[in-house]
């Protein structure tokens, strides 16, 4: 299939398409400028595969948990463009792209949500994709759910934010840690390729994000 996918969950910006087996990526720091790079770069894409925009199948985005604004700006663009070809989209929890990105057997995925607390999951590499040990969370990170074993690849911002409280909670579970590992749209195509496969798209007005909380700051008084 023609597929794209869009990850906008972090600072950065990326976009990945897919024309048959062939895969194209591409991703860069954007901070603030996600809204007005991103459809810029879809089309940069497009033609680096050699694809129009009508000849696309599908859309997958990154659905969450990451930046508020970010999400919601993945799901605006995935919603216009799907609703504009009338193709089907796919939800990619940001987690499940941080294990995949990072791509060792066992995963602890840990995002840095700001306020003191990490978006969690754990996962285990499977023959069919991945097992989910732990599903997705908002915790404090001296509360985060401890897997059993040892051997497990600690990935994500949310071990350079929060190390030490980490590292205290899961102890010598954790062998290896690759802070710098992200999610990408890379990592979400190919999780969506097999769903679009098995017929699982969905109407364009379901592409909404997931947060995992409700609020994005402090009050005045739960600050002091």
């Amino acid at each position: 299939m023609n597929l794209l996918a869009i990850d906008t969950s972090t600072d950065s910006c990326s976009v990945a398409a897919s024309r048959g087996a062939e895969l194209f990526s591409r991703r860069e720091p954007a901070a603030q400028r996600q809204a007005e790079r991103v459809l810029g770069m879809v089309e940069e894409l497009l033609a680096e595969a050699s694809l129009g925009l009508g000849e696309i199948e599908g859309i997958a985005y990154g659905e969450g948990p990451g930046s508020f604004t970010g999400l919601r700006i993945a799901a605006g663009v995935t919603q216009g463009l799907a609703l504009a070809r009338g193709v089907g989209v796919v939800g990619v929890g940001s987690l499940l792209a941080l294990a995949e990105e990072a791509a060792a057997e066992k995963i602890i995925a840990c995002l840095d949500a700001h306020m003191g607390e990490v978006y969690h999951a754990a996962y285990v590499k499977a023959r069919a994709g991945w097992e989910e040990i732990s599903g997705p969370g908002l915790y404090r990170p001296e509360g985060v759910p401890v897997p059993s074993g040892r051997d497990w690849t600690g990935c994500g911002d949310g071990f350079a934010a929060h190390r030490d409280r980490l590292a205290a909670r899961l102890g010598d579970r954790v062998s290896a840690i690759r802070s710098d590992a992200a999610p990408s749209a890379l990592a979400v195509l190919k999780l969506a390729i097999p769903r679009f496969a098995a017929g699982e798209a969905k109407d364009a007005a379901t592409a909404v994000p997931v947060y995992l909380r409700d609020k994005v700051a402090k009050k005045t008084s739960e600050r002091a």
